[in-house]
């Protein structure tokens, strides 16, 4: 069981011009965050740009994030993998360090069946005693874990729930009908999040909350009260956000639209490239929408 709910946000990682990790750039947007509302942190997450930062940096924005927070709001620490023994060990760094959960990403790239899906979980619940937050995304780790296997895995103690990043809200509906009581479903897709909150989810592990940290955290409230009418209001004026921050393959345009609002540099690890010209405008056009650039 979990009382990490609300507003989560997948916070980038600030960097310098030539690709080193900005960290005083990270204290500067968490201290943001927590100002604007937000629940938790979700630190070294894809938006935190995971696959191309080394082990030893991945483990150094944890540290960082935990000690900044100073347990002001909830650290999930991104710590998943591919490698179950590499997964084990950067979520015993993530315990060890003080975060309050680990995220566990989909092994992506092998494609384990959904007995290896539930074998790799279970050893990490085994390995380390911090609590375990699944994170099913089979846009990009073409695996996806069945709510058979889900439902299966929560019965693990330690696992005490999951980031639906699917967006299909039916899909989302059956799990949460069917997980123990206590065990929290988190959207893990803008788009989609106000509906699967309406429905019983507990938050969301949000992109657009990287440059509408207040508008979310009011959103997740509303739709977690079943106040629809207001969820419905915040919800149509940061769609345009939830849409088009992935016009390109996040974090690019989250990123970018973040320098434009001056909270960070523009800078990107190799393969990702700055947001194309094309789309300036659109993400300006949804940024303005938003309230959040004039």
């Amino acid at each position: 069981m979990t009382n990490i709910q609300g507003s989560l946000v997948a916070i980038v990682t600030p960097m310098h011009a030539d690709g080193s990790l900005d960290l005083p750039g990270l204290r500067k947007l968490i201290d943001w965050h927590i100002e604007q509302g937000t629940d938790g942190i979700v630190i070294v997450g894809t938006t935190g740009e995971s696959p191309t930062v080394s082990v030893e940096e991945h483990c150094e924005l944890i540290r960082v994030a935990v000690e900044h927070v100073n347990k002001r709001v909830p650290v999930i620490a991104g710590s998943g993998g591919n490698s179950t023994a590499e997964a084990i060990a950067l979520t015993r760094f993530a315990r060890e360090a003080g975060a309050d959960a680990s995220l566990q990403v989909v092994p992506y790239y092998n494609r384990p069946t959904q007995e290896g899906m539930y074998q790799h979980f279970k050893a990490i619940a085994e390995a380390v005693d911090i609590p375990v937050i699944l994170y099913n995304v089979p846009g990009r780790t073409v695996a996806d874990m069945s709510n058979d296997t889900i439902v299966r895995l929560a019965q693990i103690p330690g696992i005490v729930g999951v980031k639906d990043a699917t967006g299909n809200i039916a899909r989302g509906i059956d799990l949460i009908r069917r997980v123990p009581e206590g065990f929290a479903v988190y959207s893990g897709d803008d788009a989609t999040a106000m509906a699967l909150m309406l429905v019983g989810g507990k938050g969301n592990i949000s992109v657009t909350a990287n440059v509408a940290p207040k508008a979310m955290h009011e959103l997740c409230v509303a739709s977690m009260k079943g106040d629809i009418a207001t969820a419905r209001a915040i919800n149509d004026k940061v769609f345009s956000l939830h849409t088009n921050l992935f016009i390109e393959p996040n974090p690019v345009p989250v990123k970018w639209a973040l320098a434009e609002m001056g909270m960070i540099s523009h800078s990107l690890r190799l393969p990702l490239v700055n947001l194309s010209a094309q789309y300036h405008d659109v993400v300006k056009s949804a940024l303005r929408e938003a309230g959040v650039l004039q």
